[in-house]
């Protein structure tokens, strides 16, 4: 297959020069040429083999997730396309500034929140904006997570415009899923393409399992050489349970339930065959409504009652912290550039997406005014979901959206329509740009750590912009070129 014919149509690629006066059609770009050349140099039907030997490695491997609601079956098969995102090492080390600063911040700002609020008193964020988001947790305040790190695993999503410059689309500092694609889709590239991996210096992925470990026994609050770390996950049911037992697996750590736990003495237990067991650190896949009847929703079957008292107390720690969520609300986000120059004194390096707070009674007249030109998004959905992309919508969504932000403004923000960036995408035997975006893992121990790439989501429908797997994304393998030899230590993948 060839790439003769490919348009970028005006969008931004992430893997061509777009055709000048000069040069009459599509160019790669530096970092793309070797893989380029490379997919050119295949015989006829060769990248189809290919693509269609990755899914069934996918398939064997029951890379999975559930969409919920979903008539024809709930547990589908992850899509992948084998053309991958390329990162220049430059722009890469910039990336990783940025959210290095990001995190550092947030983190600083979410300690605040549940001490001395100074960032409230001082006026730079209005106090209702706090007070009045879903997930800010009164259970919380004056709470001491260890080594005063709320956000331990983070996923920053991250989009490209038009113009070239990249931007945080979202924060997602609760439970964000996908690190097991990033992990799997690399290992199925591998086995796809060895000869392209041995001409190219590819930065590794594949120690983010060891790191991740690394970073949940830092957190250990007991006194042990080799302290008790868990994976707690709501069950089989989850949307992204393969994540949590692959996750488990490749750190050799015990996935529990719920019900496998239990609080006695003021500490924390597993049950095992050979009796109770003391656990030290849980990597938690649930939210905190679920984590304890005790503290939060009494309804919850799904977690362990007094597990917050334990945590509390310092005899357990968990990742990430209880109440970190209140900093990736929406409304909270268009806040995090005046958040980072508050703590830090500098100027966000990666910018975010401008925003409108339909709170604010001036925005919100602009936003009702201009719905069939924005983004509009719910302060603490996800998924896609509780979204309305005004220039894909009917008449009869907008005026829904409007409605629902005449009810509740606070719960609210609208952001432009953005035009991401496109990667060549193989389909019905040729290519396509389809839009991406990347959602890069920020681990946060002894220091903040970033996973070289993260995962790139693609929209796979033509011109859609939504790139959620539960809306029918996809993803690509990010590969972030290693810096040339001499600049910086590299490693192979």
């Amino acid at each position: 297959m060839k790439f003769n014919g490919y348009q970028t149509d005006g969008f931004w690629d992430e893997m061509f020069l777009p055709p000048n006066a000069e040069v009459p059609k599509v160019q790669a770009r530096p970092s793309a040429r070797v893989l380029v050349e490379r997919i050119e140099a295949l015989m006829q039907g060769e990248l189809l083999r290919r693509q269609a030997a990755a899914e069934r490695a996918l398939l064997q491997m029951g890379i999975t997730f559930t969409v919920y609601g979903d008539d024809q079956g709930t547990e589908k098969i992850f899509p992948f396309d084998v053309i991958p995102r390329i990162i220049d090492y430059n722009e890469w080390s910039q990336v990783e500034k940025g959210l290095k600063q990001r995190i550092f911040a947030l983190n600083m700002f979410l300690d605040d929140i549940y001490h001395d609020q100074k960032i409230l008193k001082d006026g730079v964020i209005p106090e209702h904006v706090i007070y009045s988001g879903q997930t800010f947790r009164k259970q919380c305040i004056g709470l001491n997570p260890p080594k005063g790190i709320w956000c331990n695993i983070t996923g920053i999503d991250l989009v490209r415009s038009d113009d070239g410059q990249i931007y945080v689309l979202e924060d997602n500092m609760r439970v964000p899923s996908g690190v097991s694609y990033v992990l799997e889709n690399r290992e199925v590239m591998k086995r796809t393409f060895p000869h392209v991996f041995d001409a190219t210096p590819i930065l590794p992925v594949d120690k983010y399992p060891s790191m991740l470990l690394e970073t949940l026994k830092n957190l250990s609050p007991n006194a042990v050489n080799e302290p008790k770390v868990v994976v707690l996950t709501p069950g089989i049911y989850n949307s992204a349970y393969f994540e949590h037992s692959f996750l488990a697996q490749q750190m050799g750590v015990e996935l529990v339930e719920g019900r496998d736990l239990v609080v006695a003495d003021g500490f924390l237990f597993m049950r095992t065959t050979k009796g109770f067991e003391r656990v030290d650190v849980i990597y938690r896949r649930l939210d905190d409504d679920f984590l304890d009847p005790k503290a939060f929703r009494e309804d919850s079957l799904l977690g362990v009652p007094g597990i917050f008292d334990v945590y509390r107390a310092g005899r357990v720690a968990l990742a990430n912290a209880p109440g970190n969520g209140i900093a990736d609300d929406k409304v909270v986000y268009g806040y995090v550039p005046q958040i980072i120059k508050y703590y830090l004194g500098e100027d966000p390096i990666i910018p975010n997406v401008p925003t409108f707070m339909c709170w604010n009674d001036d925005e919100r007249s602009h936003v009702l005014n201009n719905l069939d030109k924005l983004v509009v998004k719910a302060a603490n959905e996800s998924g896609g979901y509780g979204m309305l992309i005004g220039p894909h919508s009917s008449q009869e969504q907008r005026d829904k959206f409007a409605e629902l932000i005449k009810a509740n403004p606070r719960n609210y923000i609208a952001q432009p329509t953005l035009s991401l960036s496109r990667v060549p995408t193989l389909v019905d035997g040729h290519f396509e740009g389809r839009h991406v975006d990347l959602r890069p893992y920020v681990l946060y121990g002894e220091d903040i750590w970033v996973l070289p790439g993260g995962l790139t989501r693609v929209a796979l429908k033509k011109g859609s912009l939504v790139v959620n797997s539960s809306q029918g994304g996809g993803s690509k393998d990010t590969w972030v070129l290693a810096p040339p030899i001499g600049s910086a230590k590299t490693s192979s993948v």
